[in-house]
C-alpha cells in the first residue's frame, strides 16, 4: 500500500467531501482521451458488473466498482440509505479518476513499482481467500484435532523449554561451553539468543513435539527435565535447548474447540496451497545483485 503522508491524508478528504474541483491555473487540464468515451446510457434488462454508471475524460466508472468500493467501507458509511451512498461515492469516484488521471499520463518508476505491488498483493490475497474460503469437513476438523491432541489412546506429551539461538555452529558450541562452565541460561539467552525469546531469557513456554521443526523436536525429546543440549541445527540458526519440565496433556473437548480447528484448517489449505503453487513455480533468481541496491531510493525517482 501507498505510505501515507499529511499531504496524501490532506488530499483524500479534499476527494470525500469538498466541492467539484474547478480547473484552474494551478489544475494540469484534462488529457483528451485516445479512443471514443465508452457511452453512458440507461441501464435496461439485468444489470452487470461492467455496466457503465459515468465516465470520466473517457474513462468509465462501473457498476462492479461501486458495489467493490461499498463492500470496503468501514464505519458508518455503508449504513447511509442507498441513494445518499450512491451519490456519495460516485462523487468520490469521479472526483478520485479525475484526479488520478494527471498522474496516470505520466508514471514514475515509483508509480509503476507501487501500482504493481498492489496489484500483486491483491491477487494472491484473493487466490488465497478462495482457497480458505469453503467450510472445513467433519474429517478436516478431525485431523486436525487429532493432530495436535492425539487420538485419546495416547495422550501426548507437552514440554516447557528454553533455547538459546545463534547463527552458527561455533557461537552454539561456545554457549554450550558456557553453560557447562556455569553460566546463567537466562542471562546468557537474554545476552545472546537472536530470536525474540531472548526478552524471557529463552523461555518457549508449553508445546507439543507437533508444534516444532524435526530437529528441534527431536533434540527435546530426548533430553530429560533440567537437561541442556548440544547444539541443534534447524532452518532457523543453532539452538542451545534446556527442557525444564514435562507434562501430559488434558487435550480440551472437541466441540469447544470446533471453532479454532475451523480457523486451523483454513491455514493449513492456505500453506499447502502457497507451497504447492511455488514449487510448481519457474523461478529464475539474477545473480550477482547487491543487497545494498535496496538503499538506492532515487532509482524510483528517475
Amino acid at each position: 500500500m501507498l505510505k501515507t503522508t499529511p499531504a496524501i491524508v490532506a488530499a483524500a478528504a479534499l476527494l470525500m467531501g469538498a466541492p467539484a474541483l474547478a480547473q484552474t491555473a494551478e489544475t494540469p487540464a484534462a488529457v483528451p482521451p485516445a479512443v471514443a468515451p465508452p457511452a453512458v446510457a440507461e441501464v435496461t434488462g439485468a444489470p452487470r458488473a461492467d455496466s457503465v454508471v459515468a465516465v470520466v475524460n473517457g474513462e468509465a466508472i462501473t457498476l462492479g466498482q461501486m458495489i467493490a468500493m461499498k463492500e470496503g467501507l468501514q464505519g458508518g458509511a455503508g449504513d447511509l440509505p442507498d441513494v445518499a451512498l450512491w451519490d456519495l461515492m460516485l462523487d468520490q469516484m469521479i472526483r478520485q479518476t479525475a484526479v488520478a488521471q494527471v498522474t496516470a499520463q505520466s508514471l514514475t518508476p515509483r508509480d509503476r513499482a507501487m501500482l504493481e505491488l498492489d496489484r500483486r498483493g491483491y491477487l494472491s490475497a484473493a487466490t488465497l481467500e478462495r482457497v480458505a474460503k469453503s467450510e472445513p469437513t467433519e474429517e478436516e476438523l478431525r485431523a486436525v484435532y487429532d493432530a495436535a491432541f492425539g487420538s485419546g489412546d495416547s495422550p501426548k506429551t507437552e514440554y516447557s523449554a528454553a533455547h538459546i539461538l545463534v547463527a552458527t555452529e561455533d557461537e552454539a558450541k561456545a554457549v554450550a561451553e558456557e553453560l557447562s562452565g556455569g553460566a546463567d541460561f537466562a542471562a546468557l539467552a537474554a545476552e545472546k539468543s537472536t530470536d525474540n525469546s531472548a526478552a524471557n531469557g529463552g523461555d518457549l513456554g508449553w508445546f507439543t513435539a507437533e508444534m516444532m521443526v524435526e530437529p528441534f523436536a527431536k533434540a527435546v525429546e530426548a533430553l530429560e527435565p533440567g537437561q541442556v543440549s548440544a547444539p541443534v541445527q534447524s532452518q532457523f540458526g543453532w539452538h542451545v535447548i534446556r527442557l525444564n519440565e514435562t507434562r501430559e496433556q488434558t487435550p480440551p473437548e472437541f466441540e469447544q474447540i470446533r471453532e479454532q480447528l475451523a480457523t486451523q484448517v483454513r491455514r493449513n489449505r492456505v500453506d499447502a496451497e502457497i507451497e504447492r503453487l511455488v514449487s510448481a513455480a519457474s523461478i529464475e533468481k539474477t545473480e550477482g545483485l547487491a543487497p545494498e541496491l535496496l538503499n538506492r531510493t532515487e532509482l524510483l525517482d528517475n
